[in-house]
């Protein structure tokens, strides 16, 4: 069925018919009722606008240190299959800023979102044929949804061991926000406590935001204590900074006061004093099997699984030692 035939059925133009499927004015009301009886009868439906040749990475902020490692991911699998890369940054839920509108508008290949998409966007991306994946979300996602995450618990657990291992005994967490990555984080540390034998102390966690002043004012309660804990294990890298901060002021000595542990391997912590141990999350490779998985959806292809989870491994640099009493 073309839309010829429908304009011949009709007795008139190509171009009525293109008015009456797109809702525009210029036709008159038995000429535009002729045309849509023919269209509903013969089961007329216009053809699919074609998807540009175009990646779009959406982030709800670009103020993230690891942006850059996320784009390099998306850009290595994008310049292999000769795609181009859109970066768009939504705003936050409560801010004035693009939204999934444009994106569906744009028609890129697929979409990968550096944030949770909303149950109304992800219906609207699926109504409109547009694959997704959502890169390491926030939120617990239904079955069906595509992600690409890391093995955050696992990593909370490596980070507590090592603290365990060199000896230290009152270990704090400053813990995140209760997203499931945040709480797995948590459960590792929790895990890797009780393994070694050692009673939770819930005056030793604190659970706050994700950004370096709340990481700087939940070290500052946590090392003003007489009984303060000798080692910092924190939810991400940026709170990690806040502890370095805290500690300089206190005029506590990193790692010889006090050992530090962060999560993300940002590639900045690497030029810290000293340089902090931290939990490596792989994100550029999380970026690039998101992209592979996201284009594969879009070419119709079976995939194994729509939920992938990689491996996080500890780095140890000199933020890390043995408490002084040991």
């Amino acid at each position: 069925m073309t839309i010829a035939y429908i304009a011949e059925s009709a007795g008139v133009s190509v171009p009525t018919v293109s008015k009456v499927l797109n809702g525009r004015s210029g036709v008159s009301d038995e000429t535009r009722a002729r045309v849509e009886e023919l269209i509903h009868r013969h089961g007329y439906r216009k053809p699919p606008k074609s998807r540009s040749n175009v990646v779009e990475l959406v982030f709800r902020e670009l103020e993230s240190m690891w942006a850059v490692e996320i784009i390099r991911g998306v850009e290595r699998v994008a310049r292999r299959n000769r795609i181009g890369v859109l970066v768009s940054e939504f705003g936050l839920h409560d801010t004035v800023g693009m939204t999934i509108d444009d994106t569906v508008g744009r028609r890129p290949r697929c979409v990968l979102s550096v944030a949770q998409l909303s149950e109304a966007e992800r219906e609207q991306l699926a109504a409109k044929g547009i694959p997704f994946v959502v890169f390491d979300p926030i939120d617990e996602l239904p079955d069906d949804v595509p992600f690409v995450g890391a093995t955050n618990w696992r990593g909370g657990q490596a980070a507590t061991r090592h603290l365990v291992g060199l000896g230290h005994r009152r270990i704090a967490m400053i813990s995140g926000p209760d997203h499931p990555f945040c709480l797995a984080r948590l459960s590792g540390y929790l895990s890797a406590l009780a393994e070694a034998g050692l009673s939770t102390e819930p005056d030793l966690v604190v659970k706050t935001q994700l950004m370096r002043e709340h990481g700087y004012a939940a070290a500052r309660e946590l090392l003003s204590r007489t009984d303060r804990p000798t080692a910092v294990f924190t939810a991400n890298d940026m709170q990690a900074v806040g502890v370095y901060q805290a500690a300089r002021e206190l005029g506590l000595r990193i790692p010889h006061d006090l050992s530090v542990v962060g999560f993300d391997d940002v590639p900045a912590v690497a030029w810290m004093d000293p340089p902090l141990t931290t939990v490596h999350q792989p994100l550029a490779e999380m970026a690039t099997a998101a992209t592979e998985l996201a284009l594969a959806l879009g070419r119709g292809e079976e995939v194994s699984q729509v939920g992938l989870e990689i491996a996080t491994t500890l780095t140890v640099r000199e933020s890390t030692a043995p408490p002084k009493d040991e």
